[in-house]
């Protein structure tokens, strides 16, 4: 009896010991922004199976679940409480920053932990801000230091007319960007609104017909996924493309192969990662990332793909240097951790959470270059790049936009 209790306990202890650690990722399987949330699935996926390969986390096998936002708000919350209620301790995901805003909302009321993979408005490490959300793409406003930056020493002194989706990152990257390139005056830079996310073909058409008509020599979609794929197919049909410098604050490999590069050759945006990156920044880890990815799907991986295997490993490192997976600890284990995987040097700024890292602007190539790589996926030059410290907002700014949405200067 005793020897059968012995084993009986060893069984239950290994089964306890095996039992896997649930993480969900939350992503837009279908509607807006479903090609952002198909590399998110592909990056953890990776990262997952590497890191089980490895002994797993803690001694267990990490297991993803997820849940389809389809880029909404409110589903993308009800899934939080569904993941959580399936044994879930970290949550991850979300293109539109809204979602991000949401879904992280209703993570913190749980006390979990939400990584807000891509989503690039300021608010949601500003204004929304809040201890159990971590953001690890650029915000809007490190977008557009860096592309002021570059636009105001080559495009000095031209006429702007800015095209923005009417939500939260359209009104952001807007604003972000009129006040980095000295385009606020609206009588000499116009601009226009167009509906997120039911906008109409004829939106797109009235819009860059505004545009033509006020002579701009620089156009801003501040539109993402598959609304700025519509206005430049119909900049092209236009002719606009062609004679105009068209700017895309944040411009992504999914948005350039979804229009088909050569109607946007030339297009200016930025990037925080792409597939060239870690050449660029001589990463080993990237360059092995990029080889991984290639080999298992056969294409190279979109920033969105970098973005959520970056989430993965840093989140298991957090629990691995605390080893806690109460999202306490691992917040604690997060904040101001200094760190290199896929390019140089990031870190998670500990007083609002934002990843701070390297942006880079880039500029769409011509076919030739496209075509002469073998993978037919060499869509993006860099012509100038920013560092985090100098792209991310100030603790003063911060603390300036705080007291401005009368929330607390400490994330709570």
């Amino acid at each position: 009896m005793i020897l059968a209790l012995a084993l009986w306990l060893g069984i239950s202890i290994t089964a306890i010991a095996e039992e896997p650690i649930i993480i969900g990722l939350n992503f837009p399987r279908t509607g807006h922004y479903k090609e952002e949330g198909l590399a998110q699935m592909r990056g953890a996926l990776l990262a997952i199976d590497e890191i089980n390969a490895k002994g797993g986390l803690l001694g267990r096998p990490i297991k993803l679940i997820t849940r389809d936002t389809a880029s909404r708000p409110e589903k993308a919350a009800r899934n939080v409480d569904s993941m959580i209620g399936e044994g879930a301790v970290m949550l991850f995901g979300s293109v539109s920053s809204a979602v991000a805003v949401a879904a992280a909302e209703r993570a913190r009321q749980n006390k979990t932990i939400y990584f807000s993979t891509i989503g690039y408005a300021n608010d949601v490490t500003t204004e929304k801000g809040h201890r159990y959300i971590f953001r690890e793409s650029t915000s809007a406003t490190m977008s557009a230091r860096a592309l002021g930056e570059y636009l105001t020493l080559n495009f000095p002194n031209k006429k702007y007319f800015y095209i923005t989706a009417d939500y939260s990152w359209g009104h952001s990257s807007e604003e972000s960007l009129r006040k980095n390139t000295n385009t606020q005056d609206t009588n000499t830079h116009p601009g226009v609104l167009v509906p997120f996310p039911s906008a109409k073909q004829s939106d797109y058409s009235s819009a860059l017909k505004k545009a033509e008509e006020s002579n701009a020599e620089v156009i801003v979609l501040a539109l993402y996924g598959h609304d700025l794929v519509r206005a430049m197919r119909t900049a092209d049909t236009m002719g606009l493309n062609r004679k105009t410098q068209i700017v895309a604050p944040n411009l992504t490999q999914t948005v350039i192969e979804q229009t088909g590069p050569s109607l946007m050759v030339g297009v200016l945006g930025t990037e925080h990662w792409f597939w060239r990156v870690p050449e660029i920044e001589k990463s080993g880890t990237g360059l092995m990332f990029t080889k991984n990815f290639s080999d298992r799907y056969g294409l190279y991986p979109a920033s969105a793909a970098a973005s959520a295997y970056t989430v993965i490993y840093q989140w298991a490192d957090a629990v691995s240097r605390s080893k806690s997976l109460d999202s306490a600890n691992v917040i604690k284990a997060l904040e101001n951790h200094e760190y290199q995987l896929l390019k140089d040097k990031a870190q998670w700024r500990g007083f609002d959470h934002q990843n701070v890292q390297t942006v880079y602007v880039v500029r769409v190539n011509g076919r030739e270059t496209v075509v002469r790589h073998p993978s037919r996926q060499d869509y993006l030059e860099v012509v100038h790049s920013l560092s985090g410290d100098k792209a991310a907002i100030s603790h003063d700014e911060w603390k300036e936009l705080r007291k401005a949405a009368k929330q607390p200067d400490t994330l709570r």
